[in-house]
């Protein structure tokens, strides 16, 4: 069952503050109607006041008019005091504003130090995101900034390639920087090519060109097949084809003779595969069974009617003259198994490429090799014609000079970077079972009265 509220009783006359009884109806000093005073607010305080009830400033009691209408109530703005930092605050002055509304001082913008602020700039509708807005993508006119395109396999063209270089779907080993590689410089051009059945390319080459001191050009070309038997064998081809390239462009503008320039060259060459095995000894401990670096070097220098080469190891030099009708050449000879038993007279040519260990070399740039002994040799051709510089993965489909002179295009002198493009491909056509690299350096018409070395 509810109850209604019952009137609670007052102390005193809310207009002359003369104290009352409980159950008066009016007050006996000036009539005032108590049963119009509404029931005070019940307050629930968080805080535990410290004091006496009564404490604090009363509200002023107005002066009886006598007329027992009932006084307007006061304001909290009515009253004076002080702000946070003990300063008075300023007077307050009520009024309307245009609209009827009340207002007073204290909705006008304060001066500094009053405690307050009542300028505070309006919040914003929208806080700016931390994160990237979602929906600058929708807006056309917003440049984003494109990713780049999957790289898609080059065998199976579905699958994306990985940071390792193979293909995430079908395990394809995508094309490496060396996997081919062609350059030209001046007159020489040369062509490297992975090949149909290596899984890298660890043939390397150089070509350069440049001038004696007497202002004649001179052009050169360096090649060197990686042991592959041998660790790390295609930085072995590279540190050796830099560092050879770099001796010869450097000693024959100074004057050196060109044979003795390409014996040092080979020299550079294999102190800078020497330094691929200088090695801390914990990493040889860790993989025993890791040898030196190793490779072959072959080169030519063409200058002044002189036609330069030098060798270790397997790789070869053909001469190829213009006039198809005159013999082609080869220069160098094979630092191999089957070369040696051909020179000792133990096999014959034929025999000794047919055994399995024909290819074995026995000479190569390593620290494990036996004593360096680079082979120098120079020519006097006279007539023109080119010179092919170039690893087993060519000579293998061409082996013979005569063979060679077959494959190298009419126009090689004039085109020698089509030229090693084709003599490439015709390994490739013939199986590509090895890395090949090939280079082709024009050899000029000898001064009228030239003759051999």
């Amino acid at each position: 069952m509810s109850q209604m509220p019952q009137q609670a009783a007052l102390p005193k006359c809310p207009s002359c503050a003369e104290p009352v009884e409980p159950g008066d109806l009016f007050c006996g000093a000036c009539g005032y109607d108590l049963s119009v005073v509404p029931a005070p607010a019940q307050d629930h305080p968080t805080l535990t006041m410290t004091g006496t009830p009564g404490d604090g400033v009363d509200w002023p009691a107005p002066e009886p008019d006598g007329s027992g209408a009932p006084q307007a109530p006061h304001l909290p703005a009515d009253l004076p005091g002080t702000d946070s930092g003990g300063a008075p605050l300023p007077e307050h002055e009520s009024g309307t504003d245009p609209h009827g509304h009340r207002t007073s001082a204290s909705d006008a913008p304060q001066p500094a130090g009053s405690g307050v602020r009542f300028d505070r700039p309006a919040e914003p509708e929208e806080y700016p995101l931390q994160a990237p807005d979602p929906r600058v993508a929708e807006n056309p006119g917003t440049t984003a900034v494109p990713e780049e395109p999957a790289q898609l396999c080059v065998a199976c063209r579905a699958g994306r390639v990985d940071s390792d270089g193979y293909c995430e779907n079908c395990g394809h080993a995508q094309p490496r920087e060396r996997d081919h590689v062609e350059r030209e410089s001046g007159p020489v051009a040369a062509v490297s090519d992975r090949g149909l059945r290596h899984h890298r390319n660890e043939d390397a080459f150089a070509v350069g060109h440049t001038a004696l001191p007497d202002g004649t050009p001179a052009a050169l070309a360096i090649v060197c097949d990686g042991v592959s038997s041998a660790t790390r064998p295609d930085d072995a081809s590279s540190a050796a084809s830099q560092a050879a390239g770099d001796t010869l462009l450097a000693a024959l503008p100074r004057g050196t003779h060109p044979q003795t320039a390409m014996h040092e060259a080979i020299v550079a060459a294999a102190q800078a595969v020497n330094a691929l095995a200088e090695e801390p000894a914990t990493a040889r401990e860790h993989a025993p069974h890791q040898n030196s670096p190793a490779c072959t070097i072959v080169g030519a220098v063409v200058a002044s009617g002189l036609l330069v080469v030098g060798w270790v190891g397997d790789s070869r030099v053909y001469w190829v003259p213009d006039d198809r009708s005159a013999p082609a050449a080869r220069l160098t000879e094979d630092d191999s198994w089957a070369a040696q038993m051909v020179a000792a007279g133990l096999m014959s040519e034929a025999e000794a490429y047919a055994d399995e260990r024909a290819h074995a070399i026995t000479g190569w740039l390593g620290a494990d090799a036996y004593e360096l002994e680079p082979h120098t040799a120079s020519f006097k051709p006279d007539r023109p014609g080119v010179v092919v510089v170039c690893t087993d993965g060519l000579w293998n489909y061409a082996e013979t000079a005569e063979e060679m002179s077959e494959v190298v295009p009419p126009d090689a002198a004039e085109r020698p970077l089509h030229s090693a493009r084709v003599l490439v491909g015709h390994a490739l056509d013939g199986g590509g079972h090895d890395n090949v690299t090939v280079a082709v350096v024009p050899f000029p018409a000898p001064p009228q009265g030239a003759g051999s070395a």
